[in-house]
Parts: C-alpha cells; structure tokens; sequence
C-alpha cells in the first residue's frame, strides 16, 4: 500500500479554462515573503479549486519552485515531487516515471499524459515531452498521480498540467535574465508583458547553450512563447498561445559499467565517431474559448496543433521524422440541485489525431574522413496515422457539509493505421473501446483537515514498437494496458496553518503488461507478458516559521516508500515473477529549506536520495543508491522605483556525487562487450545569475 503525499503550493489553471496569471519575479521580494501555507487551489478543470477538497494526490509546483534552482533543468524541480522520478541526460534523454508506472521504456516517456495549456503533450504514438519548455515562461506545474482523473484520459501513471505564464497585473512588464555556469552554461531570457482590461500580451524568448560534461554532448535550444487573451469580458474571454522550439543536442548515449567507473566523461565510441545527434523544430499552437452560459452551466472549448519536425543521424541509421497533430476538446461545468444536495459536474469530450511519417538511411560516418554522420541511401520509409477520442464526465455530491462523493468515467476509442511506403501496403488496427471508472469518498472533520479513500481504472496504449511483429506488422493480440488504483489519504493544516502535512498509501495491479524486446538497432517486436504491482506510500510536510520580524524559513520533507514487483512475468522463456521492475527506485526522498530575510538576502539547501535501481528484468544488475546536495544564495533588491534586480550563485552536487542520472533497461551486450545501461550525471558544477525588471 501506499501513503501518499501532497503538495503545497498555489494555483494552476491550464490555458484552455482559465489560465491564472502570475506576476513575473518583479516586486521580488513579495514573491518570498508572502508564501505561506495557505490552502492551495488547483485547476479549473477539476470539480473544485481547493486541493483540500480533492480525494487525489495532487503535486503542485509553484513559479518560485519551478525556479528555485538555475532555471534550465525541469528534472531537480520535478523530482521534488514523492513518488516521481525524472532521469534526465544531457536535457533531451529524459524519462519521467510515476509510482513506477513508465520506468520501463526503452528511451523518453509514456503511459503519461501531459498538456501545455489545453494542447496535448503526448503524441499520438503515446511519448511524452515536457523539457522543451522553458521554465521562465511557465506559471505552474500540476502532476495527478495515478489513473484518478477521468477529464485527463485516465492514463495509468496519471497526468501533468503545464500552465503558461501570463502577467496578472495590469499595465506593462518586462524583464531580462542570464545564467551561466559550469561546463559552457548560457541561458539568456527575455520577457515582455501587456495586460490592459479587455485584452492581454505574453512574449518571451529564450536561448539555451552548454558545451556538456561528456564527449560529443554540446546542447542548443531556442524558443519563443506568445500566449495571451482577447475579448476578455465579465462571462468570456478567447485564450491564444503558441510554442517555437529548436533545439541541437549532440548524444553521447549510455556507457558500459566499466568505463562509468574510470572516464565516465567518455561517450559510446560509435556515438562519438558519427558525432551522433538530435536536431528538430516543434510549433505548438492553440486557440481556447470560454464562457459563461448562465448562473449554473460554463462551457470551454478549445482546438489545437502540434507540429514536429526532426532529423536524428544515429550509429546505425540516419532518421528523419515529421509529426502533425491536431484536435480539439469541449466540456462543460456547472452545478445543480436534488432537492437540498448539491452537485457540481464536468462533462465534455476530446479529439485526437495524429499523422507521422519516418524515413530511414544509412549513416556513412565511416566513410565520411572523421566528419561525423553523412546520410546514405534509404534502408526504409513508413508511416502512422493515429486517432482517438475520449468521452468523460464527473461529478460532485455534497452529502453532508463533512462528506462528498465523486464518480468519474472516461471512455476511450483509438484507432490507428501503419503503411510502409517501400511494399505500398497499409496495416489498420483499432483497439476495443475502454472504459474508466473512478469512485471517491471525502470526508472533512473541518476545515483544516481531510480524508479520502479513492477507486479508480486506467490504461496505457502501446507505442508503435510495442505493437509490432518481428517482420514489422501490427500484432493484433497486443491489447492495452491497464490496471485498478485503490488508494487513501489525508491532507492537513496544523499550527494556525504554518504547517501542512499531506500523506496517501496506493495500490495498484497492472495486467497485460507491455514489452518491447529489441531485435535490432532499432526493431522491437511487442508482446503483453505478464502482470506488476505497485503499492506504496508517500507523505509530505512543509512548514513556515516566522523567526523573527525580519527573518523567515520555509522548509519541506518528503519521502515515497515502494514495494514494486513483477507478479506474472515470463518473457522468451525466463520466468521474472516475483523480481523488482526494471529501471524505478522503490524508496526517494527529499528535503529542502529556504531561510529569507526583509533586506533581500537567502540562502536555500535541498537534499534529493534516490535509492537503487534494478536494471535489467533478470535483476541481476542494479544502479548504486545515491544523494545529491544543491545550495543557491541570492539577493533581490529595488534598484529604482518599480526597477528590481535578483542576484544569485549556485553549487550542485555539492559532495561531488557519483551516480547515473538516467539508467537504460534491459540494455543488451553486442558480442563480447559490456552492456551500457549507464548514462553519468553531472559532478560538481556551478552557476550564476543576474536579471533586472521593469514594471511599468
């Protein structure tokens, strides 16, 4: 079982319903002093704001949290979250998984949803990306853990809400920032904002450079933000917003243990003879509309685009890769009565649809003179067309002013096509439609405190690979994912709401389980293999002491405790039932203070333990348990009249820490050769930063 955390911290509101604007770190030294620890409201999209009132566990990242480090790498944030786990190397190798769910794959995220604004994150071919996002042009971050949300598509690991920033006060604000720092660290940041009463403006740029630690890791990234409203009336308003993004990231992939233990700065060798790479260009862009229908009915709807275009020369092949998406989403909220018992509901519906085309070629870098990758003839051309819709609805009854139910259910239909361009022929695939339940029971003594006790049903669409036969044909016995969530929890305020403590235990079963067996460089074929469990608990504690007058700290403690097994798994004949999953961290914890004084002065300190981490299915090789210590001090201060300045340096790693930020499971051995599971993170390094900002 599972004792479940969360989390502090204020309001989120997702683009399409309601973004909430937050003021940009001017009147800086507001943004410290004025954070306590009072009762937190959440999205829009659920039945209610208050986290109090919502039988879930809700993490909640604040803009001053999304910042509280040197604002480049979401992962040290993200990981402050019990029972999230982000591996990340070298920003475009990442893997977030949740409660275990989506520790397996291969390479990048799934099984998770995620949205910017009202735009869906995940691609048809169910990966998700959220690192492209700068996080100076992000309000906040809200993560449901587990399949508890009907209105997000249910997904078994849950779902992450990225709010854009948006400027709340109205008049005029811009700002500058840099941050430079070890290993050729360079991010320049520029921002603009217009509010004025009937319309709104957000710009920002930002431009990202390291030189990496490792060989052949040099990273670069450009992107600008525009999001804004138009029309903004007493019961409407039109939301806009779009994402550029460019980003080159040389890859010096995963290493044999061996060579992490000696020189772990080295990159494979055939990644650092092919100056292997990924470079693309993705435009985000979306268009919401809401309004009042009358006292009791609201409505939301918005429509989206999501285009990707990449060009990857690897090892062994050269890809190249385009993604179109689009879609649209409409629900509907409000209340009504029965008799005296009030009832508040959402109900709406969302549609999906994603086309992909990939072509492969040879990579010449042999040939090429010690010049790094040179594309060569077509080995193969395919192409992915992906549709889904999800239906959803829940709802809200007061019971009694002490307790509530709530009841969810999402249905989903997807239905997908792969042609390969080489034979001309076209494979159609549709999965039977899935139904997701959720029941949950709140109880609330007063006003200060809660229990919960949820039920809930969700599911997992396979990746292309994962549907695959070894001759590259849809398997049609692959069938989803999917698993019952049972959890309980409390939240709480103690000590006139300078302390709050959040706790939840969860328990869930997995069936049909996914596994991709590698065949070739870049062929899997698909199989359901087995079941897992994943049962824990997680709890959080944050606290405000006022020291004195003009002293204050803020600090927070949370761990996850896990037990994670295979309880059905036989794979090619090799019988895993009873062994830990493959690439998750059963035990984490954090710690964190930040001791703020009215001059402007801090200092903050956090703490991160992630334990070992089973590395192969047969558990025979695991990743070392480790800690990992940042510090960060700072001085934010009024230069002028509405002029702020915010100076900061920071170290992490502190001790200097040897440990593998991102493991590769179930890595194979080519011949006589070591398998390389290892990707190193960052030893010691440090950081500075300067910005200036002008309310207007």
């Amino acid at each position: 079982m599972i004792l479940k955390k969360h989390y502090f911290l204020i309001s989120w509101l997702i683009v399409s319903q309601n973004i909430i604007a937050q003021e940009q770190e001017s009147k800086i030294n507001d943004t410290i002093k004025g954070e306590k620890l009072e009762e937190v409201i959440i999205s829009s999209l659920h039945l209610d704001s208050n986290l109090l009132n919502t039988p879930a566990a809700v993490g909640i990242l604040s803009k001053r949290e999304l910042l509280q480090n040197n604002t480049t790498d979401i992962s040290t944030v993200l990981n402050t979250i019990p029972g999230v786990l982000m591996q990340s190397s070298n920003f475009t190798t990442t893997r977030i998984s949740i409660r275990g769910i989506g520790a397996r794959t291969t390479y990048g995220t799934n099984k998770i949803r995620a949205f910017y604004g009202s735009i869906p994150l995940t691609s048809g071919n169910s990966e998700t990306v959220i690192d492209d996002i700068d996080l100076e042009s992000i309000s906040q971050i809200e993560i449901i853990k587990g399949p508890l949300s009907s209105i997000y598509g249910a997904g078994l690991g849950g779902a992450i809400l990225v709010s854009p920033q948006l400027f709340q006060t109205e008049g005029q604000n811009t700002s500058i920032s840099t941050v430079f720092g070890s290993f050729g660290l360079l991010k320049n940041s520029l921002n603009y904002a217009l509010n004025e009463k009937h319309s709104s403006l957000n710009i920002s740029y930002h431009k990202l450079e390291t030189d990496g630690w490792r060989q052949n890791s040099a990273y670069h990234r450009e992107g600008i933000t525009l999001a804004g409203a138009l029309f903004k009336k007493q019961n409407s308003q039109l939301t806009y917003f779009s994402n550029y993004t460019y980003v080159k990231a040389y890859i010096p992939s995963s290493i044999s243990k061996t060579v992490y233990e000696t020189n772990p700065r080295l990159a494979a060798p055939t990644w650092a003879a092919s100056k292997g790479y990924k470079e693309y260009k993705s435009v985000l862009g979306g268009l919401a509309y809401d309004f009042k229908i009358n006292d009791r009915l609201n409505n939301a709807t918005s429509v989206f685009i999501n285009y990707k275009d990449s060009n990857e020369p690897r090892p062994f092949d050269v890809l190249l890769q385009n993604t179109f998406a689009a879609g649209a989403r409409s629900q509907f909220s409000g209340n009504f009565k029965i008799r005296e018992t009030e009832n508040q509901f959402i109900a709406g519906i969302e549609y999906f649809s994603d086309n992909y085309k990939g072509n492969t070629f040879e990579n010449w870098y042999q040939q090429n003179n010690g010049l790094g990758s040179l594309q060569g003839n077509q080995l193969a051309a395919t192409g992915q067309k992906r549709h889904f819709y999800n239906v959803f609805s829940q709802i809200r009854t007061l019971l009694s002013q002490k307790m509530e139910f709530q009841a969810g259910l999402n249905y989903n239909k997807t239905q997908f096509e792969i042609e390969n361009y080489d034979t001309n022929t076209i494979k159609k695939y549709a999965y039977s439609g899935i139904f997701s339940p959720q029941l949950s029971l709140l109880f609330k003594p007063n006003t200060q405190k809660t229990f919960y006790f949820s039920a809930s049903r969700g599911f997992s669409l396979p990746a292309t690979e994962e549907t695959l036969t070894s001759e590259g044909t849809i398997n049609p016995d692959i069938k989803p994912e999917n698993g019952y969530n049972f959890e309980a929890g409390g939240k709480y305020y103690f000590l006139n709401k300078n302390l709050y403590v959040e706790f939840s235990l969860y328990r869930m079963e997995i069936k049909d389980l996914f596994v991709a067996k590698r065949i070739g460089d870049d062929q899997y074929v698909g199989i359901n293999a087995g079941k897992t469990l994943h049962e824990g608990i997680e709890v959080l504690a944050k606290h405000n002491w006022n020291i004195n007058s003009a002293l204050w700290m803020i600090s927070y403690v949370s761990a996850s405790l896990g037990n994670y097994e295979f309880k059905e798994f036989i794979d090619s004949g090799n019988d895993f039932s009873g062994n830990k999953p493959t690439g998750v961290a059963a035990n984490k914890a954090n710690a964190g203070l930040s001791l703020n004084s009215n001059s402007g002065l801090y200092f903050a300190a956090d703490f991160q333990f992630v334990d070992e981490i089973p590395m192969n299915d047969a558990n025979t090789a695991y990743s070392d348990a480790y800690k990992v210590v940042n510090l960060k001090t700072g001085y934010r201060l009024e230069i002028l009249p509405k002029l702020t300045t915010h100076l900061a340096a920071g170290i992490n790693n502190v001790l200097d820490e040897k440990y593998a930020s991102l493991i590769l499971p179930n890595a194979t051995a080519v011949g006589n050769a070591e398998p390389r599971y290892y990707y190193p993170g960052l030893p010691v390094n440090y950081y500075g930063s300067i910005s200036l900002n002008y309310l207007f």
